[in-house]
């Protein structure tokens, strides 16, 4: 890949980014906020100490972003199975509708846009999916 076809991905991937977070207002969460729910509906429960790290936050950060999602009752904190003196982090249905509700809202924004441009956009977009899904799982 040339130099400058990296520079332009980065530059795409950077805007496609800010995008998202523009095109997603359900609960009003933060970037910190949404992504820590989706890590805990992807991977499960979750020690406060393991989402801070995950989420290259302050374990003490964490704790009070974890406390205000509970308030709200996207979360619950449970014993952990392994070690009953540590805390697990759970997301709730309430956390997970609003994730869903989330998603449907970006979904449907981004789709108007999508199906604003013109055709050949579109397939271009749709061809290049599958490279770009392997790109960032690599």
């Amino acid at each position: 890949m040339q130099p400058s076809t990296v520079t332009d991905l980065v530059d795409v991937l950077e805007h496609a980014i800010r995008l998202l977070r523009r095109l997603s207002t359900a609960g009003g969460l933060s970037h910190t906020a949404s992504s820590t729910l989706s890590r805990l509906i992807r991977e499960g429960p979750m020690r406060i100490t393991e989402l801070a790290n995950a989420e290259a936050a302050s374990q003490p950060g964490m704790t009070q972003l974890v406390s205000r999602m509970e308030r709200e009752g996207w979360v619950a904190r449970a014993a952990s199975p392994d070690d009953r003196r540590g805390v697990v982090v759970t997301v709730t249905d309430t956390g997970a509708d609003l994730m869903r509700r989330r998603r449907t809202e970006r979904t449907d924004s981004l789709r108007a846009m999508f199906d604003g441009l013109d055709p050949a956009d579109r397939a271009a977009i749709t061809a290049a999916l599958p490279a770009l899904a392997r790109l960032v799982t690599a």
